[in-house]
């Protein structure tokens, strides 16, 4: 059986593709050329069939989808870029899709299409955590990523295409252990019941010879023993790296806003049994990965943390507020709190310019002295 995957060489995507392999599928991957793709691409070399192109050209994607039996729609930009250009999100993540649709439609033998939505499309829901695939979908205020979701999710359920959705949760791959901004983005209640990778990657291919799938939505991940609050996983985590329990303040973290919870699973995993690992397999394997690294930790870990804090939008916005609002009354505070957070941004942006002002004035001032005291000595 032939089989298109894209997004092959993100996360998901390459625990996907290993499982397409070691079922003996022949794997046809698009994807983007750029160095990172094409050092990725020669672990594979003469396994799969690649097609260096981009899902916002038309032509790009009829050639990859051309003679294809399934195709595993994988690929989209996420936060915190998806966020940080919304543009670029809806011209990959919607049209990329819209693309892959038509071009599926043009085929006389039309491929069936697995397509891997996410969490996010259900809002914040740190106090009602438990989460049905029937609940509605309300994704929390200025979350771009998951807009594009809906908006795929629809035109895939109206394009008459045979096709399966699953609604990823936090997936966890010890190969991505890095801290990213992202991280301050989840309030620390919030309910998270992560995913091992390449148990997604299974789900994924099992997916494709159930018939059941087919016209369904899932929700996929990890289980019951899976599932803690964000706060604890935090500091689960950090005690692995070295860096003690309570590392990070709590005004680092935003307090709304973000999504996650404990998905309801049974029919998923009755269907393709793909959950192998536990949350404390997840921990015994970073353990494994960081090994004597640990021991080092201690003595950086101030640097560390304000290395951290410095990308924590929350953060700075705390410390901008404790600035500026000490001199007033408690009122004052709050009306001062309200006017600050709705244009923080915008003050932070004009600060900065500030910042460049003040230091572009002193160095003019600066060399005018120089100047001045040439003169003078030439004069002299």
């Amino acid at each position: 059986m032939k089989v298109l995957l894209t997004g092959a060489f993100g996360n998901v995507g390459l625990s996907t593709l290993k499982e397409l392999l070691n079922n003996n599928y022949n794997v046809r991957v698009i994807e983007v050329y750029n160095r990172k793709n094409r050092k990725i691409a020669k672990k594979f070399k003469n396994r799969i069939e690649i097609t260096w192109g981009d899902l916002r050209n038309k032509e790009d994607v009829n050639t990859a989808v051309q003679n294809q039996d399934i195709i595993i729609h994988l690929a989209a930009i996420i936060p915190p870029l998806a966020d940080a250009n919304p543009g670029l999100a809806e011209s990959v993540n919607v049209g990329g899709t819209k693309n892959i649709l038509d071009a599926i439609k043009n085929q006389l033998h039309k491929p069936k299409l697995i397509f891997t939505s996410s969490v996010a499309v259900y809002g914040d829901r740190r106090y009602n955590p438990l989460i049905e695939v029937t609940d509605p979908l309300a994704p929390s205020r200025g979350d771009y990523y998951a807009i594009t979701k809906i908006s795929a999710e629809k035109l895939i359920r109206e394009s008459g295409v045979d096709f399966a959705i699953f609604r990823l949760t936090y997936i966890t791959s010890i190969d991505k252990l890095n801290m990213d901004p992202l991280m301050f983005h989840m309030p620390l209640d919030t309910s998270i019941e992560i995913c091992d990778t390449k148990d997604v990657g299974l789900a994924l291919v099992s997916a494709i010879e159930c018939d059941e799938v087919w016209g369904e939505i899932f929700n996929l991940a990890g289980g019951e023993q899976c599932r803690i609050t964000y706060r604890e996983y935090l500091n689960d985590m950090m005690e692995i790296f070295g860096l003690g329990r309570n590392f990070l303040p709590e005004e680092g973290f935003a307090e709304k806003n973000f999504h996650c919870g404990f998905m309801n699973t049974n029919k998923s995993q009755y269907l393709l049994k793909y959950q192998k690992h536990t949350l404390e397999d997840y921990y015994r394997d970073v353990k494994r990965k960081i090994g004597p690294k640990k021991h080092f930790m201690p003595a950086i870990k101030w640097l560390i943390r304000l290395h951290l804090l410095k990308r924590s939008e929350p953060y700075r916005r705390y410390k901008f507020f404790r600035k500026k609002t000490g001199a007033f009354t408690i009122s004052e505070n709050k009306l001062i709190r309200k006017i600050l957070a709705s244009n923080f941004n915008r003050i932070e942006l004009l600060e900065k310019k500030i910042e460049k002002l003040e230091e572009l004035t002193a160095n003019s001032i600066e060399r005018e002295k120089e100047i001045s005291t040439v003169k003078q000595v030439q004069s002299a």
